[in-house]
């Protein structure tokens, strides 16, 4: 098995580019990366695990969504730094529940290919959010508020998170639960702005808090003063 992952170029890359191809027809799916670990995984189970760069780990292609992908053949490039892979996908491939994460025509815009799963179904309300977003980064200020606040900056970004705090602050004060949950979505979706434009996964944040799960609040204080 080590013989076979030393095969990659692993001083010249740290991660492995992975291109997903469907085994039956061809059809580019997807594109992704591989550490070491993710490799070996994908090798050893012939299910594609792969490195995210967002979620800062390891993740098994359909963890979420069930849409897994077996594995079928790795081919290597002929500079040991790039990797196909031949899959049978269950379900689809990409995030916006379309078959392949390749459905925008760059030169129109055009968009080819139509949804066949419902992301929110799929990988939840925040993480379906935040994807969203992402995608909103390069849409028209003109025509998408997200696009909008991407396109002021920092400063706007940051004085909407604390603006829509203070307003769910002001209806904790007034013990309004409908205005309470009204502005925690707004707070919500301000905070999944600013973790966009950092490029920073809704995952890493349950990650941190998974890590604290079984520490108590003091410890965890304590740990951070050190």
């Amino acid at each position: 098995m080590q013989k076979i992952i030393n095969t990659i170029d692993w001083q010249k890359i740290e991660l492995l580019p992975v291109i997903v191809q469907d085994n039956s027809t061809n059809e580019v799916l997807m594109m992704a990366y591989m550490n070491k670990q993710a490799l070996e995984l994908s090798l050893t189970t012939k299910i594609a695990h792969y490195f995210s760069r967002s979620k800062q780990r390891i993740w098994k292609k359909g963890e979420s969504s069930g849409h897994i992908q077996t594995i079928h053949s790795f081919n290597i490039d002929c500079d040991n730094d790039t990797l196909l892979i031949k899959v049978t996908q269950k379900g689809v491939a990409c995030h916006t529940g379309r078959r392949s994460c390749f459905f925008t025509e760059l030169e129109s815009g055009k968009v080819t290919s139509e949804v066949e799963v419902k992301s929110e179904a799929m990988y939840g309300v925040i993480d379906t959010l935040y994807h969203t977003i992402q995608e909103r980064k390069l849409a028209d200020p003109e025509s998408s508020w997200t696009a909008k606040l991407f396109a002021k900056g920092d400063n706007t970004i940051l004085k909407k998170v604390v603006e829509e705090a203070g307003e769910f602050s002001f209806a904790y004060k007034d013990n309004d639960e409908a205005e309470m949950v009204y502005e925690c979505a707004d707070l919500t979706y301000h905070v999944l702005v600013a973790l966009a434009a950092k490029n920073i996964s809704p995952d890493r944040i349950k990650q941190e808090l998974a890590r604290r799960f079984n520490m108590s609040g003091i410890a965890e204080k304590n740990a951070r003063a050190d």
